[in-house]
C-alpha cells in the first residue's frame, strides 16, 4: 500500500500513523526523520540539507525531493510506504508522481485527516510546546491552508483523495481509516 497522509498541524497524523504502521506495516517516511538520517549518514544530499537546517531555514524543494527519491529506493519501501509531511506543495506532488510513475509504483490513496480549525487551535494550545503559542499556531495553520491545501484539489482531481473525519477518540478515527484502507489492502 502506497499512501500519503495530509492534514494540518494538530490533526493527529502522527498518532494515526503509528496505528496504521502497526496494522498495515508500510515503511514510514517522515521528511523530518529522513532529513536528520541523511544528515547523520553524511550522504551528499544530507550534507546539503544540513546547510539549511543548521541555519534554521527551510530545506529547498529539490533537496527534499532528492531525499525522498533516495529513500523510496530502499528495500523496505518495496512493499509499501506511508508518506507523512511530504508532499507539502504542488511542485513536490508533481515530482513525487514523476518518481513513482518512473518506478511503476503509483500512489494507492491520499488520506486527508480533517479537523475544524477551532479544534486544531485547542489541541495545539493544549500541548504546551514552545512553538504552540497562539500567534505561532495561527501562522502554522495559515501556512498549511495556503501551501498544502491546494494538494487536496490536486489529489481530488486524480481520484486519490479520501477525507477522514478527524474528530472523536483515537480509536474512532482509526476505525474510519481502517474502513477505507481495508478496501485497498
Amino acid at each position: 500500500m502506497r499512501l500519503v497522509f495530509i492534514g494540518p498541524p494538530g490533526a493527529g497524523k502522527g498518532t494515526q500513523a503509528e496505528y496504521l504502521i502497526k496494522k498495515y506495516h508500510p515503511a514510514h517516511l517522515s521528511t523530518g526523520d529522513m532529513l536528520r538520517a541523511a544528515r547523520d549518514a553524511q550522504t551528499e544530499v544530507g550534507l546539503k540539507a544540513n546547510e539549511y537546517m543548521s541555519r534554521g531555514e527551510l530545506v529547498p524543494d529539490q533537496i527534499i525531493i532528492d531525499i525522498i527519491a533516495e529513500r523510496l529506493n530502499a528495500d523496505d519501501c518495496a512493499q509499501g510506504f506511508l508518506l507523512d509531511g511530504f508532499p507539502r506543495t504542488i511542485a513536490q506532488a508533481e515530482a513525487l508522481d514523476e518518481m513513482l510513475t518512473k518506478n511503476g509504483t503509483p500512489l494507492d490513496i491520499v488520506l486527508e485527516l480533517k479537523v475544524p480549525e477551532e479544534e486544531l487551535f485547542t489541541r495545539l494550545a493544549g500541548r504546551g510546546r514552545a512553538d504552540d503559542k497562539p500567534e505561532a499556531i495561527r501562522t502554522r495553520l495559515e501556512g498549511y491552508r495556503t501551501q498544502t491545501s491546494p494538494l487536496l484539489d490536486y489529489y481530488g482531481t486524480k481520484g486519490l483523495l479520501v477525507t477522514i473525519d478527524g474528530l472523536g477518540t483515537v480509536e474512532e478515527i482509526f476505525d474510519r481509516i481502517q474502513t477505507v484502507l481495508d478496501k485497498i489492502a
